[in-house]
């Protein structure tokens, strides 16, 4: 494959036809950059995050991305982001240095945690990272002594219980308490600018935006009566990332914005922001996995009986010549590392295989585990495949959402390798982001001083006289994207990528 290499950020370009089994298989085969031949490995799909960007820009316009870091702080995805000009959702020190390493201006950035640490607001202090979430009334009294020129949003708390992961149980003030905190906070000569809500990461149910979005409205409105003005909204996240959702991203979109029409209308002045995290990447990233061991049992008599896990295909005799034989395969992979999203994240994954079978194949009662030596690290506790062999290679789809950054090595197990590609339509709109030329569109990092004027051919679209403002950097590139052909740039979750350009 041809490589893409620009700055740091490095990834190999496929062309219309490619299947994920195609780059899979070359991946299986060549080893490069893994210690050992079956080591597990990750493909991530950078075309797969603008194409993303773009659903986001033309389904949303109003609402501005802060991409939530802790979802997947990948290098090469955060820095692609950066250079898509996204904003950043950061929740602690390390997030906020990461995003600040590449050159994101502190201004584009949300410090969205609202309990933090005395000295993670000191460094947020030092770098000029200013807007900043709270939810209680010893967070005030930190923030007046630490940060007093911080710029405050009220985060309230909202209904996520259909949530995939409910985020209520901890953060978020009750809207009856919310007029207090606004009291207390004009007490201590606090600026507060807005108010925040998160509906849970994986939201379940749209509806649960248009009731937040209504509440959000009441505060604002309690703000106003005691003087204080605020513009900004911060919807949070929730949306999801993958064509298997229960919910289409669409069906949200279509609630958020006829929420925001109604309360928060353009004439308004509202700024209008959210925290996005699982959107870009879940369907960006698949994992694939080896086989290293196998266990024949018996199906119907087990050793074992887990309470919640009725199906569960474990440990057991072997079956005789009369008896229906079950599978337990164990894979280098496990729920210490890239499968915590089972345990973390309530997700649930099943695998394709690489190797092909017949569609009359029999199938078995299978269960797959982890390579640790725990009996939690269990992947899929029951499910149907053919016999298969150590060494062949499963795929998961859709593991780029609170996978790799939570994983660890325990029992000395490595992480996997990550490898990047992109596809070739994408290759122009890239090299125009991390251009090497110091042209008027990156030679500035924030552009907030720019005042270069527009004069080449890039930018006739406006006035060859109009000074290059973050505005104008944004039209433009939303303009690149919108003639790039990324309408046809597929996910890896298709069989096949691009087939039609």
């Amino acid at each position: 494959m041809e490589r893409f290499t620009a700055q740091d950020l490095e990834a190999e370009v496929y062309r219309r036809g490619t299947t994920v089994t195609d780059i899979v298989q070359k991946k299986a085969s060549d080893s490069t950059d893994r210690e050992d031949p079956d080591d597990a490995f990750f493909i991530g799909d950078l075309g797969d995050v603008v194409v993303k960007h773009k659903k986001w820009l033309k389904s949303l316009p109003r609402v501005e991305p802060f991409y939530a870091v802790k979802c997947n702080p990948d290098h090469s995805v955060v820095k692609l982001l950066a250079g898509l000009k996204t904003n950043f959702d950061c929740a602690s020190k390390s997030e906020i240095q990461m995003v600040l390493n590449l050159g994101v201006a502190p201004s584009r950035i949300i410090f969205a945690n609202p309990c933090k640490q005395r000295s993670h607001l000191k460094f947020a202090a030092q770098k000029g990272v200013d807007l900043m979430t709270f939810d209680n009334e010893e967070e005030l009294h930190k923030i007046k002594k630490v940060f007093p020129e911080a710029r405050l949003v009220l985060r309230i708390l909202t209904d996520d219980s259909t949530a995939q992961c409910q985020l209520g149980l901890k953060y978020g003030c009750h809207p009856k308490r919310a007029p207090y905190l606004l009291h207390l906070a004009k007490e201590l000569d606090l600026d507060v600018v807005g108010v925040s809500f998160h509906v849970g990461s994986g939201c379940r149910h749209s509806g649960a935006f248009a009731d937040a979005i209504q509440s959000a409205r009441t505060i604002f409105d309690y703000g106003e009566q005691l003087g204080i003005r605020m513009d900004l909204l911060d919807i949070g996240g929730g949306y999801p990332g993958q064509a298997s959702a229960a919910i289409p991203f669409e069906e949200f979109a279509h609630v958020i914005n006829a929420g925001l029409n109604e309360h928060f209308p353009a004439s308004s002045g509202v700024r209008i922001i959210a925290e996005p995290g699982r959107f870009y990447v879940a369907s960006a990233f698949t994992l694939c996995v080896n086989i290293t061991s196998k266990r024949m049992v018996a199906r119907d008599i087990q050793t074992f009986s887990v309470e919640e896990s009725k199906d569960l295909v474990a440990n057991s005799v072997a079956p005789s010549k009369c008896e229906e034989p079950a599978f337990m395969y164990y894979v280098n992979d496990g729920v210490y590392g890239s499968f915590n999203c089972l345990l973390y994240d309530h997700a649930t994954v099943m695998p394709k295989l690489l190797k092909e079978r017949s569609k009359n194949c029999l199938e078995y009662s299978t269960s797959i585990w982890g390579p640790s030596c725990d009996g939690l690290d269990r992947i899929v506790e029951h499910c149907l495949l053919p016999e298969l062999e150590v060494g062949e290679w499963m795929i998961y789809e859709d593991m780029g959402a609170y996978t790799m950054c939570a994983g660890s090595e325990f029992n000395g197990f490595k992480r996997p390798t990550g490898y990047y590609v992109v596809p070739d339509t994408l290759v122009p709109l890239l090299k125009y982001i991390f251009a090497d030329d110091p042209s008027p569109l990156s030679k500035f990092t924030t552009l907030k001083d720019a005042a270069t004027p527009l004069t080449t051919d890039h930018y006739k679209t406006l006035n060859a006289a109009t000074p290059l403002t973050t505005d104008h950097y944004t039209s433009l590139l939303a303009t690149f994207i919108s003639r790039t052909d990324v309408e046809n740039t597929p996910s890896f979750a298709r069989s096949e990528i691009g087939p039609e350009f």
